[in-house]
């Protein structure tokens, strides 16, 4: 993929596409990167520019220590995509991505008076439904890889490797403490549409606390329950892309 030149790192483009209408922020997961989204600009039109958010302490920034707190990392992101919202926007995010494009699609409105014109959240409850457990990410290191193991998000190929484990471990830690420590405030709905995908084996979230999504926006809500466990994302990409495809088409 490649970064945009003019202002810093925080954004990557597989395909940069300066004649798009709108650009579709995309935000990952806790440990994940931009390189998730480095296919999606082949499936999505041409009128959509895929800017995935690369976040301090993965792939070109892995040497760039993490956030360990959700609003100050949203701030900073508003702040990197600052020049980039003289276009329509719309926001994608999956587990602790949803949360974060919640909340910067909240931070923009303060801020900035900037509505995203679609909210796409993907395996996460809703922000208003406290978390169910106790905080995983001060566990010791053995019980912490068994939750990795748990989610099934982290490649076999770096859990087994000590090396390549010690070199990521810090960040997901630091995503899980941004993500268990953040505390959802009330503010008024948002005024634009919200899509929420679900994995029909995912245990982390369920049908229930997805459709809680509905009260956080003042107009259309879609649901979509897709084949696969925490990390759909991958395995129900293709379903995802077509379902974004179709929601931005109509914007």
């Amino acid at each position: 993929m490649t970064t945009t030149s003019n202002f810093n790192t925080w954004i990557a483009r597989s395909q940069p596409n300066s004649q798009a209408e709108m650009r579709l922020f995309c935000l990952p997961y806790a440990g994940g990167g931009a390189m998730t989204y480095r296919r999606w600009a082949d499936s999505l039109p041409p009128s959509v520019e895929v800017c995935a958010v690369e976040l301090p302490g993965r792939g070109m920034r892995l040497r760039e220590k993490p956030f360990t707190r959700l609003d100050t990392l949203v701030e900073a992101i508003a702040i990197a995509i600052r020049p980039d919202l003289d276009k329509p926007l719309a926001l994608f995010g999956h587990s602790m991505g949803a949360i974060v494009s919640f909340e910067l699609a909240r931070l923009l409105r303060r801020q900035y008076g900037i509505d995203p014109v679609y909210l796409f959240v993907s395996g996460r409850r809703a922000p208003q439904i406290p978390h169910p457990k106790p905080p995983t990410y001060n566990l010791p290191e053995p019980a912490f890889l068994a939750e990795l193991r748990r989610l099934n998000g982290t490649p076999a190929a770096v859990l087994e490797n000590t090396e390549l484990l010690q070199l990521v471990l810090p960040t997901v830690r630091s995503d899980f403490e941004a993500l268990e420590t953040y505390r959802y405030r009330p503010e008024p709905p948002l005024d634009c549409a919200i899509a929420a995908f679900g994995g029909l084996s995912d245990a982390e979230t369920n049908i229930q606390e997805l459709e809680a999504w509905t009260e956080q926006t003042t107009a259309a809500f879609s649901l979509y329950m897709l084949p696969g466990d925490h990390f759909f994302l991958d395995s129900a990409q293709a379903q995802i892309v077509q379902c974004l495809t179709q929601h931005l088409q109509l914007v």
